[in-house]
């Protein structure tokens, strides 16, 4: 079998998983909080951030002024939903996002939200 061909049918049968992720500066402690139904796209968010077309122009401010060593990019909670659960996966996530919102509360000095 051709090796470009199992990789990509690997690919397409790897079940995407959601979750919270926070962009953390690590020199001065501010974070941008995220979510996203497929955590696999957070190396497409850090190239955004090293192209300088990230959405969030305080967090790509900082980016490009600290360098991306001054960075960390985490997983903070993986979505988790039991299979008698009929909630939509993308209204699960927002709930969870805003339970990290409320705990970490990236705003104003502490972040980039």
């Amino acid at each position: 079998m051709d090796y470009k061909k199992e990789i990509k049918r690997q690919f397409k049968e790897s079940k995407s998983v959601a979750g919270v992720y926070q962009i953390k500066n690590i020199q001065n402690q501010k974070v941008f909080l995220g979510s996203t139904l497929n955590l696999k796209t957070l190396n497409g968010k850090t190239f955004q951030l090293e192209m300088g077309s990230y959405p969030n122009k305080a967090l790509q401010k900082e980016w490009t002024e600290f360098g991306k060593e001054a960075f960390v990019v985490e997983v903070l909670e993986e979505l988790k939903q039991k299979e008698d659960d009929y909630t939509a996966p993308a209204d699960a996530l927002k709930k969870l996002e805003e339970k990290w919102l409320d705990k970490l509360q990236p705003y104003g000095d502490r972040g980039y939200n």
